[in-house]
This record gives structure tokens, C-alpha cells and sequence, in this order.
């Protein structure tokens, strides 16, 4: 079976022998295929989703990731949550994956959009490509492939389930294969590519893990206290590029101002949705390396 066709009929095996050996998958599906016919069911789900062919490793769904139907399925912990289901995706009766973590941690759709677009609209037309660091369940990456604004959208994520859920959520969203789908460790991605990352046409977007919900508790939030990064560590990934941070609302803004070139300024967002801030953004655009 070729690695880009699909038949009718499920194969009886995947055969390494009848794939094509030059094409860019080859050394992916090579590493995956001892699942046999696993892989090209998980393929095909992808195929299904969005009527295209991926032409990214696919990554299966795991027991980590769930639809849940009803709020009897869902652990109390995350019930309230489940409610805004629609407003994290609203295609979310569509299939939408999510792993228990990422209800606390997806950036809701029209925010997502919003920043987005925001985002778009501040930076040169030189900037052609854009890396999140933290792409999660694919919330602001779906986004920005979404946009059209980018050449290329790169999305960097560490957990195998979570980065299955991100590349079926943005199967039923369409924009899959104008993805760039990294599954490792940003730290290593970013220092391992950093003579090939063209700064000047490259801007980064951070939306990092802020902890669980216990963020909500301070009434200013400690940004170099940030597990499992804090503001600090993670930023150094971005020296020398334009970079947005998606960050808690009440984020230390002299945690974030330290950040910024003397004589120089940046713009703050807060976004909100349920009728309260959400998040703030922080747009760390044109400050020079």
C-alpha cells in the first residue's frame, strides 16, 4: 500500500515493500508501522475528517483522548468546563479530541481567532512564518492556519496523545495538512534548528502550561514561578525574534515589562469570553534583536 492512496477495502497489512521509499513520510510510516493495519486506520480517520491525504505522521489517538458526550463521562474536576464545550470548539459534536489537561489549557475559539488576526495585523508582511511552542490540542495553532496568513504554521508538541488530538481536531477543521506537526520538546526543536530558523521572516507564539487552575487564586500572578516554565526560561526561545505570549490575566505585567528593551514599548491585550477576561496577550513586535 502506497503511503498517499486509500482503498476501499481496509489492507490485510501495511507492506513496506509496496510503499514508495523516496517519498518524505517513508522513515515516519517505517517507524510506526508495527501496528500493521493500526496505521492505516489511523490514517485513513485523518483522510476521513478532512478529504485529504495527510502528509504529516499521523499520531494515534490514544486512551488519554476523549469526546465526552455527556457530563456523566466527565470528572468533576473538569465538568464545569465541559459546559463551554462550544465555545473551546464549536465543532466540538464533530469529534473535537481533548485530553483531560487540555480543558484547563485551550485557548477558547473566538479568542483564539481574535488573536489570530490580532497577531496578523501587527506584524510585517516579512514575517511568513509562525512556531508555537506550546501547541497543545491545536486551539491557537488551528487558528492560525485558519488565517491564511502564514506560509508556514509550525506546531511544537511534547505528548504523544496531545499532539493526536491537535492534528484530528485540525482534520475536522480542514487546515491539517497546512501544518507542520513537531512532536518534541520545544527547548530541543528551537536550539537543535537555530541556525536554520530565519529570524527575520519567523515570529514565535508562546501560549505555555500555567499550572492547572490554581492560577486563578492570585490576584497577581507570578510569572517566574510558572510551572513547569516560567516566563523566563521559556523566553529565551524567543530572543532575537517577534514573539505574543498568551499568558494569565493577572499576570505580573513587570515580570513581563523586564523583558523589554529600554525606550521600547510592546502592547497588552486581555481577551475575554464567558463575560470576563480570559487571558492577556502580550505582542513583543518590532523590538529590534
Amino acid at each position: 500500500m502506497g503511503v498517499s492512496c486509500f482503498t476501499k477495502d481496509e489492507p490485510k497489512d501495511y507492506q513496506c515493500d509496496s510503499c514508495d521509499s523516496t517519498h518524505p513520510l517513508h522513515k515516519d510510516l517505517l517507524d510506526i508501522k508495527a501496528e500493521g493495519t493500526e496505521l492505516w486506520k489511523e490514517r485513513r480517520r485523518i483522510y476521513d475528517l478532512c478529504g485529504q491525504t495527510p502528509n504529516f505522521r499521523v499520531f494515534p489517538l490514544t486512551a488519554k483522548c476523549h469526546n465526552y458526550e455527556t457530563l456523566a463521562e466527565v470528572d468533576y474536576d473538569i465538568q464545569k468546563y465541559w459546559h463551554q464545550r462550544y465555545d473551546m470548539f464549536s465543532f466540538y459534536d464533530d469529534g473535537i479530541q481533548m485530553t483531560d489537561d487540555a480543558w484547563f489549557e485551550v485557548t477558547p475559539e473566538a479568542v483564539a481567532n481574535q488573536v489570530a488576526s490580532d497577531l496578523a495585523s501587527k506584524v510585517s508582511l516579512s514575517k511568513t512564518v509562525i512556531i508555537d511552542l506550546f501547541g497543545g490540542v491545536g486551539g491557537n495553532t488551528i487558528a492560525f492556519a485558519l488565517s491564511g496568513r502564514w506560509e508556514q504554521v509550525i506546531s511544537i508538541e511534547k505528548d504523544a496523545s496531545t499532539i493526536a488530538c491537535a492534528q484530528h481536531n485540525a482534520a475536522i477543521y480542514g487546515v491539517a495538512n497546512k501544518i507542520n506537526w513537531i512532536h518534541g520538546d520545544c527547548f530541543e526543536y528551537m536550539e537543535g534548528n537555530s541556525s536554520s530558523i530565519d529570524r527575520s521572516k519567523t515570529i514565535v507564539f508562546a501560549s505555555p502550561p500555567w499550572g492547572g487552575p490554581s492560577y486563578m487564586s492570585d490576584e497577581v500572578f507570578n510569572l517566574n514561578t510558572m510551572q513547569p516554565y516560567s516566563l523566563n526560561k521559556y523566553s529565551e526561545l524567543c530572543k532575537g525574534m517577534d514573539s505574543a505570549h498568551y499568558l494569565p490575566r493577572t499576570s505580573n505585567l513587570n515580570q513581563i515589562a523586564r523583558l523589554v528593551p529600554d525606550g521600547k514599548k510592546i502592547d497588552v491585550r486581555h481577551y475575554c469570553a464567558w463575560g470576563a477576561s480570559k487571558a492577556l496577550v502580550a505582542y513583543m513586535v518590532g523590538l529590534g534583536s
